[in-house]
């Protein structure tokens, strides 16, 4: 069964089991401007799925680097994050 979250819980999933600090403030705006997390209207309130949020942080995450010379050499796009609702995401 899919458990949705409202902004407030999506940004402490983030922060809590991801270790990436979102505010629920960030991610209204990301609704407005682009390049936030998928999400869904159920009527008038947005809300998340917890494979939405990995998939982004997938997303935006590099792959490990060893100092900043490194940065242009990788595509950041190939680092998974591995959930603890759901193994890794690499379907």
């Amino acid at each position: 069964m899919v458990k949705y979250l409202c902004k407030k819980e999506a940004s402490t999933y983030l922060k809590n089991e991801l270790g990436i600090s979102i505010s629920d403030k960030t991610l209204s705006k990301y609704i407005t401007t682009g390049g936030g997390p998928e999400y869904f209207k159920f009527g008038w309130r947005v809300v998340y799925t917890v494979e939405t949020l990995t998939e982004w942080v997938n997303s935006k995450m590099s792959k490990p680097l060893r100092g900043s010379f490194e940065e242009e050499k990788y595509n950041y796009n190939n680092f998974k994050v591995q959930s603890i609702y759901g193994g890794n995401n690499d379907e």
